[in-house]
């Protein structure tokens, strides 16, 4: 998978956005910095190294993951009822963003621990769905398809708006995140884009249409989520999400066509994707990451 090639900005600009990824992974740095030289789950020649430095195809990528565990009412009903995510939306997408940098860019040994912490929380995590319907959010079942819909939306996100990911490049990317599916206990998550169809196919029987799929949109194209130069683009960044959900997923769910990008702002979406994958944000997890194993920064955006 190629690299794309570094846009340097001005210094001004570049503390700017620095800041910005503080606002949006407070605390994030100290996290991948150390301990120097241990390797994280994936390596820094990895698919997911390249496809989760960008900022604005990881947003769409998340929002559209979410859209797709909540046709599933088991997932949903645990979402729902059990995070604070309508409490405080702008708090639960910061604490998600930063597992899933952890995940992908921390040292090994702070990916486990956190890791095994999320699983400690979701022992809890039962109840009855509306439909009457008993959830566990350690069932294996679901976890399968928490991790498998988190690398679909990653995936389809960064493939249709900032670089096309071939088949193969997918199906890289879906076996590198195996490592910590197992962790989660996410055992029988997929690992190629094969078993990622036969996933999608299975499951749909289980899917149905919920009011809270649309409250859930409402909030993130509203709430204060995205730094403020940013927020007049949420709305349009959701809907570039529903466009990649899966056409059936859609019909289930009613995401009708009112939901499609324009022409003219799919174009732009993809010139944003494509910019944001040239540019570095040095203090972000990737950059830090780089140089905890004696990379340069900008090691994922050298051709």
């Amino acid at each position: 998978m190629p690299a794309a090639s570094e846009i340097i900005l001005p210094a001004p600009l570049r503390r700017r956005l620095s800041a910005a990824a503080a606002e949006l992974l407070p605390g994030g740095g100290e996290v991948f910095s150390s301990p120097l030289g241990e390797p994280a789950l994936a390596g820094p020649d990895s698919v997911s190294w390249r496809v989760f430095k960008n900022p604005l195809s990881l947003f769409i990528g998340g929002v559209a993951a979410v859209i797709l565990e909540f046709a599933e009412p088991g997932v949903r009903s645990g979402v729902w009822d059990h995070s604070s995510f309508r409490r405080d939306p702008g708090g639960r997408l910061r604490r998600t963003g930063l597992a899933a940098m952890i995940t992908v860019y921390a040292a090994r040994s702070r990916a486990e621990a956190m890791i095994a912490g999320v699983r400690r929380r979701h022992d809890t995590v039962e109840g009855q769905t509306p439909g009457g319907a008993a959830y566990r959010a350690n069932d294996p079942l679901l976890l399968d398809w928490v991790q498998a819909t988190a690398g679909f939306g990653f995936a389809q996100a960064y493939s249709a708006y900032a670089w096309p990911l071939s088949a193969e490049a997918l199906s890289r990317l879906y076996a590198e995140g195996a490592p910590a599916a197992r962790l989660y206990g996410a055992v029988g998550a997929p690992t190629d884009v094969a078993g990622m169809s036969a996933l999608f196919a299975a499951m749909r029987p289980r899917m149905e249409a919920s009011p809270i799929v649309f409250e859930f949109l409402d909030i993130m194209r509203t709430a204060d989520l995205l730094p403020a130069p940013l927020r007049p683009l949420q709305g349009l960044l959701v809907r570039a999400a529903v466009e990649i959900v899966p056409a059936q997923v859609r019909d289930i769910l009613g995401l009708d066509r009112r939901w499609d990008l324009k022409p003219w702002e799919r174009a732009l979406v993809r010139t944003l994707g494509g910019l944001a994958d040239r540019v570095v944000i040095e203090d972000g997890p990737p950059a830090v990451a780089c140089r905890r194993l004696g990379l340069p920064a900008n090691h994922l955006y050298r051709p």
